[in-house]
Protein backbone atom coordinates (compact mmCIF):
# COMPACT_ATOMS: atom_id res chain seq x y z
CA UNK A 1 0.00 0.00 0.00
CA UNK A 2 0.91 3.67 -0.80
CA UNK A 3 1.69 5.95 2.14
CA UNK A 4 -1.03 7.98 2.61
CA UNK A 5 0.15 11.67 3.34
CA UNK A 6 -3.72 13.06 2.90
CA UNK A 7 -4.64 15.71 5.27
CA UNK A 8 -1.34 17.29 5.37
CA UNK A 9 -0.86 20.62 4.14
CA UNK A 10 2.46 20.30 1.73
CA UNK A 11 2.85 18.08 -0.56
CA UNK A 12 4.47 14.45 -0.33
CA UNK A 13 7.47 15.71 -2.56
CA UNK A 14 8.63 18.56 0.33
CA UNK A 15 7.31 16.31 3.15
CA UNK A 16 10.06 13.44 2.03
CA UNK A 17 12.62 15.86 0.75
CA UNK A 18 12.44 16.88 4.48
CA UNK A 19 12.46 13.95 5.97
CA UNK A 20 15.34 12.50 4.57
CA UNK A 21 17.48 15.97 4.84
CA UNK A 22 17.11 14.95 8.62
CA UNK A 23 18.03 11.06 8.34
CA UNK A 24 20.67 11.60 5.64
CA UNK A 25 22.62 14.85 7.00
CA UNK A 26 23.68 16.90 10.44
CA UNK A 27 21.21 19.23 9.80
CA UNK A 28 18.73 20.45 12.57
CA UNK A 29 15.05 20.84 11.90
CA UNK A 30 15.69 24.84 11.99
CA UNK A 31 18.22 24.44 9.38
CA UNK A 32 15.81 22.48 6.87
CA UNK A 33 13.31 24.99 7.77
CA UNK A 34 16.06 27.40 6.15
CA UNK A 35 16.78 25.29 3.24
CA UNK A 36 13.13 24.59 2.53
CA UNK A 37 12.58 28.53 2.47
CA UNK A 38 14.47 29.03 -0.07
CA UNK A 39 11.95 27.52 -2.36
CA UNK A 40 9.52 29.80 -1.18
CA UNK A 41 7.94 26.82 1.19
CA UNK A 42 7.67 27.78 4.30
CA UNK A 43 7.65 24.71 7.29
CA UNK A 44 7.84 25.31 11.35
CA UNK A 45 10.57 22.64 12.57
CA UNK A 46 7.77 21.53 15.02
CA UNK A 47 6.46 20.44 11.92
CA UNK A 48 9.51 18.65 10.73
CA UNK A 49 9.67 17.06 13.41
CA UNK A 50 6.09 15.28 13.33
CA UNK A 51 6.71 14.41 9.70
CA UNK A 52 9.90 12.50 11.13
CA UNK A 53 8.01 10.69 13.95
CA UNK A 54 5.35 9.70 11.70
CA UNK A 55 6.99 8.78 8.54
CA UNK A 56 10.47 7.47 9.22
CA UNK A 57 9.38 4.37 11.08
CA UNK A 58 6.68 3.94 8.05
CA UNK A 59 9.42 4.05 5.40
CA UNK A 60 11.79 1.84 7.24
CA UNK A 61 9.23 -0.94 7.30
CA UNK A 62 8.44 -0.78 4.23
CA UNK A 63 12.30 -1.17 3.46
CA UNK A 64 11.61 -4.61 5.07
CA UNK A 65 10.27 -6.11 1.67
CA UNK A 66 13.26 -5.10 -0.27
CA UNK A 67 15.96 -5.58 1.95
CA UNK A 68 18.67 -8.42 0.95
CA UNK A 69 19.81 -11.39 2.93
CA UNK A 70 22.41 -10.52 4.96
CA UNK A 71 25.80 -12.57 6.00
CA UNK A 72 25.37 -15.41 9.04
CA UNK A 73 28.12 -14.24 10.71
CA UNK A 74 27.03 -11.06 12.87
CA UNK A 75 28.36 -8.48 15.27
CA UNK A 76 25.96 -7.25 17.89
CA UNK A 77 26.74 -4.71 20.60
CA UNK A 78 24.99 -1.99 22.35
CA UNK A 79 25.50 2.14 22.80
CA UNK A 80 24.01 5.00 25.49
CA UNK A 81 20.86 6.96 23.65
CA UNK A 82 20.29 9.82 25.58
CA UNK A 83 16.24 10.36 26.07
CA UNK A 84 14.43 12.96 28.49
CA UNK A 85 17.69 13.14 30.09
CA UNK A 86 18.04 9.06 31.12
CA UNK A 87 20.01 7.22 29.51
CA UNK A 88 19.10 4.09 27.23
CA UNK A 89 20.28 1.51 25.63
CA UNK A 90 20.19 0.84 21.88
CA UNK A 91 20.78 -2.91 20.77
CA UNK A 92 22.51 -3.41 17.12
CA UNK A 93 23.71 -5.38 15.07
CA UNK A 94 25.20 -5.19 11.67
CA UNK A 95 27.28 -8.57 9.59
CA UNK A 96 30.73 -9.22 8.95
CA UNK A 97 30.81 -6.63 6.13
CA UNK A 98 28.74 -3.95 8.20
CA UNK A 99 25.63 -4.23 6.99
CA UNK A 100 22.78 -3.43 9.43
CA UNK A 101 20.98 -5.98 10.64
CA UNK A 102 18.58 -4.64 13.37
CA UNK A 103 18.19 -2.55 16.30
CA UNK A 104 16.33 -1.90 19.24
CA UNK A 105 16.27 0.77 22.00
CA UNK A 106 15.34 -0.54 25.65
CA UNK A 107 15.18 0.77 29.05
CA UNK A 108 17.43 -1.52 30.85
CA UNK A 109 20.42 -3.49 29.79
CA UNK A 110 19.96 -7.24 31.09
CA UNK A 111 19.12 -10.33 29.29
CA UNK A 112 15.53 -9.61 28.64
CA UNK A 113 16.76 -6.84 26.51
CA UNK A 114 19.00 -8.70 24.40
CA UNK A 115 17.11 -11.54 24.20
CA UNK A 116 13.96 -9.42 22.67
CA UNK A 117 16.88 -7.75 20.50
CA UNK A 118 18.01 -10.99 19.26
CA UNK A 119 14.31 -12.51 18.95
CA UNK A 120 13.91 -9.27 16.50
CA UNK A 121 16.12 -10.05 14.39
CA UNK A 122 15.93 -13.13 13.85
CA UNK A 123 12.45 -13.22 13.10
CA UNK A 124 13.22 -11.09 10.48
CA UNK A 125 16.47 -12.35 9.24
CA UNK A 126 16.98 -15.93 10.59
CA UNK A 127 19.58 -17.78 12.73
CA UNK A 128 23.04 -16.78 11.95
CA UNK A 129 25.93 -19.09 12.23
CA UNK A 130 28.05 -17.00 14.57
CA UNK A 131 27.18 -13.97 16.75
CA UNK A 132 30.32 -11.65 18.09
CA UNK A 133 29.41 -9.81 21.18
CA UNK A 134 31.36 -7.60 23.40
CA UNK A 135 32.12 -8.78 27.12
CA UNK A 136 28.34 -8.37 28.28
CA UNK A 137 27.49 -11.32 30.64
CA UNK A 138 23.63 -10.22 29.37
CA UNK A 139 24.54 -10.60 25.83
CA UNK A 140 26.15 -14.08 26.33
CA UNK A 141 23.20 -15.23 28.31
CA UNK A 142 20.69 -14.42 26.59
CA UNK A 143 21.95 -16.62 23.25
CA UNK A 144 22.77 -19.19 25.56
CA UNK A 145 19.34 -19.86 26.39
CA UNK A 146 18.43 -19.16 22.45
CA UNK A 147 20.58 -22.12 22.16
CA UNK A 148 18.98 -24.44 25.62
CA UNK A 149 15.54 -23.81 23.43
CA UNK A 150 16.75 -24.88 19.98
CA UNK A 151 18.61 -27.72 21.61
CA UNK A 152 15.49 -28.73 23.05
CA UNK A 153 13.55 -28.24 20.42
CA UNK A 154 15.88 -31.38 18.07
CA UNK A 155 17.40 -28.15 16.19
CA UNK A 156 21.29 -29.28 17.40
CA UNK A 157 23.14 -28.03 14.04
CA UNK A 158 21.34 -25.02 14.53
CA UNK A 159 22.90 -23.84 17.24
CA UNK A 160 24.53 -20.07 17.21
CA UNK A 161 28.35 -19.95 18.09
CA UNK A 162 29.00 -17.72 20.46
CA UNK A 163 32.59 -15.45 19.92
CA UNK A 164 33.69 -12.31 22.16
CA UNK A 165 36.78 -11.06 20.29
CA UNK A 166 37.30 -7.65 20.16
CA UNK A 167 38.55 -6.74 17.10
CA UNK A 168 36.20 -8.58 15.68
CA UNK A 169 33.72 -6.12 17.14
CA UNK A 170 35.00 -3.18 16.00
CA UNK A 171 32.92 -2.74 12.95
CA UNK A 172 29.58 -2.71 14.78
CA UNK A 173 31.30 -0.13 17.41
CA UNK A 174 32.31 2.02 14.78
CA UNK A 175 29.07 1.81 12.88
CA UNK A 176 27.13 3.29 16.39
CA UNK A 177 28.93 6.95 15.08
CA UNK A 178 26.04 7.94 12.83
CA UNK A 179 23.26 7.15 15.37
CA UNK A 180 25.81 8.73 18.20
CA UNK A 181 26.53 12.01 16.14
CA UNK A 182 22.59 12.38 15.41
CA UNK A 183 21.91 12.50 19.28
CA UNK A 184 24.70 15.05 20.29
CA UNK A 185 23.53 17.03 17.54
CA UNK A 186 19.62 17.10 18.77
CA UNK A 187 20.95 17.57 22.29
CA UNK A 188 19.82 14.16 23.20
CA UNK A 189 15.64 13.20 22.48
CA UNK A 190 12.90 14.65 24.11
CA UNK A 191 10.79 11.60 23.83
CA UNK A 192 10.86 7.94 23.33
CA UNK A 193 8.51 8.64 19.85
CA UNK A 194 10.88 10.83 18.71
CA UNK A 195 14.26 9.15 19.17
CA UNK A 196 12.93 5.37 17.90
CA UNK A 197 11.24 7.13 14.75
CA UNK A 198 14.56 8.97 14.02
CA UNK A 199 16.56 5.65 14.89
CA UNK A 200 14.53 3.57 12.59
CA UNK A 201 15.28 6.43 9.62
CA UNK A 202 18.63 6.71 10.34
CA UNK A 203 19.38 2.78 9.94
CA UNK A 204 17.08 3.25 6.84
CA UNK A 205 19.66 5.70 5.06
CA UNK A 206 22.26 3.59 6.23
CA UNK A 207 20.75 0.53 4.47
CA UNK A 208 20.35 2.61 1.25
CA UNK A 209 23.53 3.91 0.88
CA UNK A 210 25.18 0.13 1.57
CA UNK A 211 23.00 -1.05 -1.21
CA UNK A 212 21.32 -3.51 1.23
CA UNK A 213 17.77 -2.91 -0.45
CA UNK A 214 16.65 -4.76 -3.45
CA UNK A 215 17.39 -1.86 -6.98
CA UNK A 216 16.29 -3.87 -10.29
CA UNK A 217 15.24 0.14 -11.40
CA UNK A 218 18.88 1.16 -10.58
CA UNK A 219 17.30 3.84 -8.71
CA UNK A 220 19.41 6.89 -6.99
CA UNK A 221 19.99 6.50 -2.82
CA UNK A 222 17.17 8.97 -2.69
CA UNK A 223 15.05 7.47 -5.86
CA UNK A 224 15.17 4.12 -3.58
CA UNK A 225 14.40 6.41 -0.59
CA UNK A 226 11.30 8.28 -2.37
CA UNK A 227 9.46 4.80 -3.57
CA UNK A 228 9.78 3.42 -0.20
CA UNK A 229 6.47 5.82 0.09
CA UNK A 230 4.97 4.77 -3.79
Amino acid sequence: MTILFSGRHFPSEIILLSVRYYLAYKLSYREIEEIIAERGIHVDHSTLNRWVIKYAPLLEYRAHKKKKPVASSWRMDETYINVKGQWKYYYRAVDKYGDVIDFLLRDKRDEKAARAFFQKAIGQHGLPEKVVIDGSHSNALALHNINVELWHSGRMLSLIEILSIKYLNNIVEQSHRRVKGKMNQALGWKSDEGAKATLAGVELWAMIKNGQLDNPEGLSVWGQFYALAA
